[in-house]
């Protein structure tokens, strides 16, 4: 006997794996981000919170977001049910327009620290997320 799946049953399961993939991404880049900036405040390499950093610490976060956004992508990529790259640049749409929103704040509030960083953020958003799905769709 022979057993058929219903193509919106498969089609489900992949959205449900999709929308998985791209979220396990996204929680990456944001959780170990937020992870990372609590344990250099609670050693005493940044400031307490609400205090203003000096541009080098900036930079060390920005280093670090750097590798994890490729990270991100690598997750995305490796998770994805089929077409890791579609997937991948939904995310890298994503953090697209999450590091855009920060550049906007970074301009309308005073004090948040120096505009490249957010700028930084919002333009290595996209490349850093598709080489990291490049790494995690070769890999697969």
């Amino acid at each position: 006997m022979t057993t058929t799946t219903h193509p919106d049953a498969t089609q489900t399961g992949n959205t449900g794996r999709s929308v998985v993939a791209v979220l396990a991404g996204f929680l990456a880049v944001a959780g170990l981000s937020l992870a990372t900036d609590q344990v250099l405040h609670m050693l005493e390499v940044y400031p307490p919170w609400g205090q203003t950093m000096s541009n080098q610490l900036f930079a060390v976060a920005l280093a670090y977001r750097v590798v994890y956004t490729v990270a991100g992508g690598w997750i995305t990529a490796r998770l994805a049910p089929r077409s890791p790259m579609r997937h991948v640049r939904v995310l890298a749409v994503i953090g697209l327009i999450a590091g855009s929103l920060g550049v906007v704040a970074a301009f309308a509030v005073a004090n948040l620290g120096p505009n490249w960083y957010p700028i930084g953020i919002a333009v290595t958003a996209y490349p850093l997320t598709w080489a990291g799905g490049k790494l995690g769709s070769r890999a697969a």
